[in-house]
């Protein structure tokens, strides 16, 4: 965390240039070291979600294209664990960051499109009791469920439908912030683990719909090849 607060201090490239060794070596390698032990451990319980360091964790470069914020370099450092098979960010996944304030532990859709979102909506309002009952299995380790969502029930569901809350929503997530201090103990990992572990369940039942789309779009495809 020593070299995330020198960066926060000196966010620019003269500082970070002569030290981008310091962050390969002492940042960004234990972080593979980290992936690598979770995704071993994933294997047990969430096999599909199991990434690849290098595809997971995220550039230290930030994309200033239309940000008021110019600095060049993120202070923290995070790792993304999609479903196989399904864009990075369109449906359900999991994800952590490290950072001198917090640790950051999160899963669930976070930027689905207009028909991940309806495929989603659709999913939801034919099983909502059965994601009611899963959805309510992390709180204990991660908070209520949560996400941005509309005013109103959109085009195409009953306003009156019982499922009308899970329907108007935009994001489905779970999110919780552990001190920074546990960056540096053995106790990291599983507790990373175990909130991954009780949110699995529920996103693979968030995946169901985006999954089927692409069975049903692949026949499809092929057919156009004859």
């Amino acid at each position: 965390m020593t070299f995330f607060r020198g960066l926060a201090r000196n966010n620019n490239r003269d500082w970070f240039q002569p030290r981008k060794e310091i962050y390969e070596t002492k940042v960004k390698a234990p972080m593979c070291e980290l992936v690598e032990a979770i995704n071993a451990e994933m294997l047990k319980f969430a096999p599909d979600y199991i990434n690849d360091p290098k595809k997971a964790i995220y550039r230290i470069y930030r994309d200033t294209r239309f940000s008021k914020d110019k600095t060049p370099y993120k202070t923290h450092i995070a790792a993304v664990f999609p479903r196989r098979g399904l864009e990075k960010h369109a449906g359900a996944g999991l994800y952590f960051s490290i950072s001198p304030q917090d640790i950051e532990i999160a899963g669930g859709v976070y930027m689905p499109g207009p028909e991940q979102l309806l495929a989603i909506r659709t999913w939801l309002a034919e099983n909502h009791a059965e994601f009611r009952k899963a959805s309510r299995g992390p709180e204990k380790l991660m908070g209520k469920l949560y996400g941005d969502s509309l005013q109103r029930v959109p085009k195409g569901f009953d306003a009156a439908h019982p499922a009308a809350s899970l329907i108007k929503m935009k994001q489905w997530l779970y999110d919780l912030t552990l001190d920074a201090k546990l960056a540096t103990s053995a106790k990291l990992a599983p507790e990373i683990l175990k909130r991954f572990r009780a949110m699995a369940p529920v996103l693979e039942l968030l995946n169901t719909p985006l999954r089927a789309k692409i069975r049903n779009r692949q026949p499809a495809m092929i057919a156009d090849l004859f």
